[in-house]
């Protein structure tokens, strides 16, 4: 985007924040070169600006996102925040500015840069969420399930309302350590919090065995003279495979199945 300021903008990771710099940006006539999450020293070769959260302005910007550019808009903008990329700020902040030019046709303009970085991001956070929706693998602790993942991008919330009701009747908690957050419910509510560090207790004799179990079923069902590793490693990606059972039981376990 040409006609950018030698100025970073410093925000503090939120949604608002994001959408407050998009408010500063415009009151003080600047496009600012890189918008960055300010969570650590840094040295910048550019002046810096801190944009302070504000309700107001962000709400103000929200409401004409849904006014000039419609519920399309939107959705990129909100799913494309969940994005793990560096990059991520300052592309939905020039894809706002697009869409106060072009308005509620800027969903489709695939053919700008900008544009497709936006299609591109929420592509790959809903293909995430979608393969850890069978990638969570339970343990029960004195009556509670808990589950570890460890995904790139913040899908939590694009994972509450499957879990909840799938399992609206129990106790449950779906810790992400990338985040440091944790879906936590039980009948019927549901929020999610900031925990630091997750530690678990041992595992019980029943919670063993039933994990002996299904590595039993998974090995067997398995048909050997077929199996593709390099397949499997396309539909089960490797990094998800640290807190799947049938990947992390001790296989000599097996032998002591009763």
């Amino acid at each position: 985007m040409s006609n950018r300021s030698n100025i970073v903008y410093l925000y503090d990771g939120s949604f608002d924040g994001l959408l407050c710099c998009v408010f500063d940006s415009y009151v003080r006539r600047e496009i600012p070169i890189d918008i960055l999450i300010d969570d650590a020293p840094q040295i910048f070769l550019y002046e810096t600006r801190v944009i302070v959260s504000n309700q107001q302005k962000a709400d103000r910007i929200y409401a004409s996102i849904l006014k000039k550019m419609g519920k399309d808009a939107e959705y990129l903008i909100k799913i494309g925040f969940l994005c793990a990329l560096k990059e991520k700020s300052l592309i939905i902040y020039d894809f706002i500015r697009l869409g106060y030019t072009h308005g509620f046709q800027v969903s489709n303009m695939l053919a700008d840069t900008t544009v497709s970085q936006m299609h591109n991001m929420v592509k790959s956070v809903q293909n995430e969420k979608h393969m850890l929706l069978g990638f969570v693998r339970f343990s029960e602790y004195n009556g509670c399930l808990v589950a570890v993942v460890e995904p790139k991008h913040f899908v939590l919330p694009l994972m509450k309302g499957h879990f909840c009701a799938r399992y609206s009747g129990e106790q449950f908690m779906i810790y992400d350590m990338t985040h440091k957050v944790a879906l936590v419910y039980r009948p019927y509510e549901a929020k999610i919090i900031e925990i630091d560090n997750l530690e678990l207790p041992s595992e019980d004799e029943i919670e063993e065995k039933y994990r002996r179990l299904w590595t039993q079923y998974y090995n067997t069902i398995a048909i050997k003279e077929r199996e593709n590793p390099k397949c499997r490693m396309g539909h089960m990606p490797k990094r998800f495979w640290t807190h799947l059972t049938e990947m992390t039981t001790d296989v000599s376990a097996q032998k002591r199945l009763r």
